[in-house]
């Protein structure tokens, strides 16, 4: 037997013995926060026995109970769980060392509901990232993670501590035990939009402030967009061989995290294709592995009975930090209008700064043509380019 069990023994105990213990722990304390069905129903039995205005809850420490309020409990709590008997409820007595400490043994009952509640639903969240995995969707994903955080504040209301997140110390940073799930489809959409950046990079504006390396789940992906991102903030031409060449300088062909074939091979320009789709793709896939991840560590730390409820509940929140996060960016990105379309230059047109150019030339030339020859020939002066060519 644990030393939960042994807790909501005592307490029932405890107000078996003194009822009006009743009035120190119903504030607080419910039927839900206990982990056996049958205490539950004792509990529940004898909150209602107290609303009904049975004389025995009015009883005093010292004062004798009465013999009803045993027999009253039990015929309560049978209605709502099976198999209790008088001396089940004999046993709940001795189980209680004093009656006067049944707040401390509530607040026992209390501390195991919490850890329970937070591994709950931690476990729902994890089951619905796997989901959305499959899915390819995160509304479910993003409702549970908003449950868990609700619970968490709830929580830290009823233990009397301040829901804020505090960061655990190396003892108690729990680790995933297994790498998060990445579908096919994820990182098809990842190299679309490593492509889409290769061709437009003008595009790298808008996305970067939303979209992170570490939303990418290949480490290569990560690496490639992390020298796009260098080469469009220096202002350098953009395209496979300077990509190869900025990823070649950040080490990541030498640690083997890319091959110079790959990065030419996903880099290869998708013209035509706007980036934001596949961003939006990109970061939805992340935000779902970062609540499974998050689950898992939240669940861990619910594991450790060592760990007080105002400890569990600040260190969840902190893991639930990344999550919130990347929720934060997803919203950021749906709210983000794209840029208007820019005019589209002709294949084999020259740059804006060269038409410049080549306007002002003929300006002038069409300025010099005016001051040396007669006006009514100047408009003959320039009809087409094969006036102007040297002799062969």
């Amino acid at each position: 037997m644990t030393p939960l069990v042994h807790a909501e023994q005592a307490v029932l105990g405890a107000i078996l013995l003194e009822p009006g213990q009743l009035d120190r722990l119903s504030p607080w304390l419910r039927p839900e926060h206990f982990c056996r069905p049958a205490h539950a129903g004792v509990y529940a039995a004898m909150l209602k026995l107290k609303a009904d205005g049975h004389p025995a809850a009015d009883t005093t420490a010292g004062d004798p109970v009465p013999l009803a309020w045993v027999t009253d409990t039990l015929r309560g709590a049978s209605t709502r769980t099976r198999g209790l008997t008088a001396s089940y409820l004999h046993s709940l007595v001795s189980a209680c060392p004093r009656p006067g400490h049944a707040p401390v043994y509530g607040r026992m009952v209390l501390e195991g509901a919490i850890h329970r509640s937070v591994a709950k639903h931690a476990a729902r969240l994890h089951q619905a990232a796997l989901a959305d995995v499959r899915a390819g969707t995160v509304e479910e994903t993003l409702n549970h993670a908003q449950v868990l955080s609700d619970v968490l504040t709830d929580l830290a209301r009823s233990w009397g501590a301040e829901a804020r997140p505090v960061q655990p110390p190396v003892a108690y940073a729990p680790q995933a035990e297994h790498p998060q799930p990445v579908g096919e489809e994820a990182l098809a959409d990842e190299e679309f939009l490593l492509g889409c950046l290769t061709s437009r990079p003008e595009q790298l504006l808008d996305l970067m402030q939303w979209l992170r390396p570490d939303d990418f789940a290949d480490p290569g992906h990560q690496q490639i967009y992390r020298a796009l991102g260098a080469l469009r903030h220096r202002g350098e031409p953009v395209d496979q061989l300077t990509v190869l060449w900025e990823v070649q300088r950040r080490g990541a062909l030498a640690d083997g995290t890319l091959d110079a074939e790959r990065v030419r091979r996903v880099c290869d320009p998708l013209v035509g294709l706007a980036a934001e789709h596949f961003g939006e793709q990109v970061l939805q896939a992340s935000l779902v592995r970062t609540a499974a991840l998050a689950a898992q560590q939240v669940a861990a730390l619910a594991d450790r009975d060592a760990l007080a409820p105002g400890q569990l509940i600040g260190y969840a929140l902190h893991m639930l930090g990344p999550l919130d996060d990347v929720r934060r960016r997803l919203h950021l990105a749906h709210e983000t209008e794209p840029e208007p379309r820019r005019p589209v230059s002709r294949p084999g047109a020259p740059p804006p700064a060269a038409r410049i150019e080549a306007a002002r030339a003929r300006s002038r030339l069409a300025d010099t043509t005016a001051h040396a020859e007669p006006v009514e020939a100047s408009c003959t002066a320039l009809p087409s380019r094969h006036n102007h060519r040297s002799p062969s």
